[in-house]
């Protein structure tokens, strides 16, 4: 039985010895990549970064076509006083889209708004 744990302890050696040159190995690759991150300089307070990043500014959101819209304005006047429940049902689609398009529509003075219900300008 101790032959078999001498062996074991062997073994287990021999591969701790094998993982630790591998652990060096990639320490030594992973510092030649650079680890990416901003760096403080020295004495920097925390959350300051480097100071040559310079921010990009988000486009905004890319403005649609419009089909959606000429749709949902030819059912209003179709339809007067029809609620953004009814005209998604009618379009197939989920209201909260209609909630930023009906809105967008009214500040064009296209439809008007009367409680829940829409109608043509």
């Amino acid at each position: 039985m101790t032959e078999f744990i001498d062996s074991a302890r062997r073994e287990i050696q021999d591969r701790l010895g094998q993982l630790r040159d591998e652990v060096k190995r990639l320490e030594r690759a992973a510092a030649a990549l650079g680890d990416g991150a901003a760096r403080r300089g020295p004495g920097r307070p925390p959350g300051s970064g480097r100071t040559t990043t310079t921010r990009r500014r988000r486009g905004g959101r890319r403005r649609g076509s419009g089909t959606r819209a000429a749709q949902a304005e030819k059912l209003v006047r179709e339809n007067p006083g029809i609620t953004i429940s009814d005209l998604a049902k009618r379009m197939n689609i989920k209201p909260n889209y209609l909630y930023r398009v009906l809105p967008q529509l009214q500040q064009d003075g296209k439809v008007r708004k009367r409680g829940k219900e829409w109608h043509p300008a």
